[in-house]
């Protein structure tokens, strides 16, 4: 039994029937796939979910290929995006964001495209990080992205580089983010070569060649469709608006309870993967696991995202590459970051022809504000911030009667976070499931880490355990 048909869960019931298992899966929603999704816009099929991947793997790759979707990876545009700093003139204080580290940090401060965003003063602090010693910063047990970056380059490259990524990626701010969780291997590179700076380069440099993402011909719900059928295909039954309202153990396994069109079911299993999202999994699993009954995750903020496909083709010019990534502190900037999709994406320029564009604008993060950004407000008011925002971060005026189209879309609590301390939990977590009953797995962003690349990965494994451990318990 799967609980949870987000991409989690569609992966472990994936490896599950693989392994000669017979799969229910259960969903609350009247969908599968979690943030992976996709509606039609102004004639166009567009992803309103994840709309590319990490290339610092090749886990997405590998499962679009087994999916028949290989042949559809492409490379996003190399113009690259943008950083809108905060200043005065909103033209003059942004500039192309350099892609030579990780997560903003810069391989080399001295290059010249670096010393652009920073001060004399910013930049030859920067440089510090070639020759001060590394202390404790690479071997104690838990260190914020946010310290490390801080201790080692200076509070400028923190704030003006590394913030609007790790604003735009995980809706969190830097030193609320274990540097372990997100830049996995950073911190021991470091202790090996001696630099931050040299470790983001080597970790970017490990990485396959390219693009550090990547997405597909058709968008990236492609992967859902593709496992859903497969998983009918296969024989698995999948049920969408199935609430799960109770786990216990029986003689047996596991009896799962559910409501359904206002029935109330009890389902017997042999084992069970809660792939819900974090705060559901905690207190489904707390009262046969008391041990995590103090692992409940805090709130995660809420996430809205507007799509607005426009005629304007002065933005055939791609003014701010593929994109602008937000710093805090932007004066009258609402948005975290834009994306314009049809300067990204080859395929989706094409599709959309010659002055139409699409863009996207996230908003929402940690520390935000709803009332100031308006994600608790109605969707026209949150289209008339896009409206405003995306003027002002593309520098071309873009008016209510230049949309063709335009779409809100909102993820409640879908942007977990690894805060500081996240690992520890993690492993808490692990012990306390796998300590006490075998037949059952835990997955899902909240433990294993934002991005489809660590969701595959996470999925898989504790799928396979659960697999193991009931083979095991049939000899």
């Amino acid at each position: 039994m799967v609980i949870g048909g987000g991409m989690a869960g569609l992966l472990a019931a994936r490896t599950l029937l693989a392994r000669g298992i017979r799969v229910t899966l259960l969903e609350h929603s009247d969908r599968f796939g979690g943030t992976v999704d996709a509606r039609m816009l102004g004639g166009l099929y567009l992803d309103s979910g994840a709309e590319s991947f990490s290339t610092r793997s090749a886990t997405v790759p590998a499962l679009a290929a087994e999916l028949g979707l290989g042949e559809r990876i492409v490379t996003p545009d190399a113009s690259g995006a943008w950083v809108q700093l905060p200043g005065k003139d909103l033209r003059a204080s942004a500039r192309p964001l350099p892609s030579s580290g990780v997560l903003g940090i810069p391989a080399d401060p001295s290059d010249p495209a670096i010393g652009a965003l920073l001060s004399r003063a910013g930049s030859l602090r920067a440089a510090l990080d070639r020759v001060l010693p590394l202390g404790s910063l690479a071997t104690r047990p838990t260190v914020s992205l946010g310290e490390l970056v801080r201790t080692r380059m200076g509070e400028e490259v923190l704030v003006r580089l590394v913030a609007p990524v790790a604003g735009g990626v995980f809706s969190a701010d830097p030193d609320d983010l274990d540097v372990d969780s997100v830049a996995p291997g950073l911190r021991t590179t470091m202790a090996r070569l001696g630099s931050l700076g040299a470790a983001a380069g080597a970790l970017r440099a490990a990485a396959p060649a390219g693009a550090a993402v990547g997405g597909l011909e058709g968008g990236i719900a492609q992967l859902r469709d593709r496992l859903v059928a497969e998983l009918r295909t296969d024989g698995a039954d999948l049920r969408t608006r199935e609430q799960v309202t109770g786990l216990a153990r029986s003689s047996t396994g596991w009896l799962v309870t559910t409501e359904h069109s206002g029935l109330t079911r009890r389902l017997p299993a042999d084992g069970v993967v809660v792939a819900t999202e974090g705060r559901a999994a905690v207190e489904l699993l707390a009262p046969v696991l008391p041990a995590l009954s103090g692992e409940r995750p805090d709130p995660v903020p809420g996430v809205a995202l507007v799509t607005l496909i426009v005629d304007i083709p002065e933005l055939d010019a791609r003014p701010r590459g593929t994109g602008v990534l937000v710093a805090r502190g932007v004066e009258g900037i609402a948005a975290k970051a834009l994306t314009h999709s049809t300067a990204k994406w080859a395929w989706l320029r094409d599709q959309a022809g010659p002055g139409s564009h699409v863009l996207r604008l996230s908003f929402g993060r940690v520390g935000d504000d709803p009332e100031d950004v308006g994600i608790g407000s109605p969707d026209d008011v949150l289209f008339r911030h896009a409206l405003a925002d995306a003027s002002a971060l593309l520098g071309v005026p873009i008016e209510a009667s230049d949309v063709l189209d335009h779409d809100v879309v909102r993820w409640a609590g879908a942007l977990p976070h690894a805060a500081v301390g996240h690992r520890e939990r993690v492993a808490r977590i692990r012990s306390a499931v796998t300590g006490q009953a075998t037949s059952l797995a835990v997955t899902g962003g909240w433990l294993a880490g934002t991005g489809l690349v660590a969701v595959i990965e996470d999925a898989r494994a504790r799928a396979e355990e659960l697999a193991d451990a009931l083979a095991h318990a049939r000899v």
